[in-house]
């Protein structure tokens, strides 16, 4: 059987106190970064460019080509000797 309880008091809610936010150490100001400049050489600049057109796809090499590309023009000559000829 439930019995009802009855003359019940509700405590009021505990004050809330505002805490001070967390105490950080103190920082020094803060100083622009330092910024490093890299020189490629031209020997590396050239390697890269290698790598960068072996790297392309035929298609790529022909669209370069057709816009006067020179270097895309040797390539897709060569790549076209290269293919063997059609019967």
């Amino acid at each position: 059987m439930a019995i009802g309880i009855s003359n019940v008091t509700h405590a009021p809610p505990a004050a809330q106190t505002k805490s001070a936010p967390p105490k950080t150490p103190s920082q020094p100001a803060r100083q622009p970064a330092a910024t490093d400049s890299v020189q490629v050489s031209k020997t590396a600049q050239a390697a890269a460019a290698i790598l960068q057109e072996a790297r392309e796809t035929t298609t790529q090499t022909s669209q370069e080509a057709a816009h006067g590309d020179l270097q895309a023009k040797r390539l897709a000559a060569k790549e076209a000797a290269a293919r063997p000829a059609a019967k």
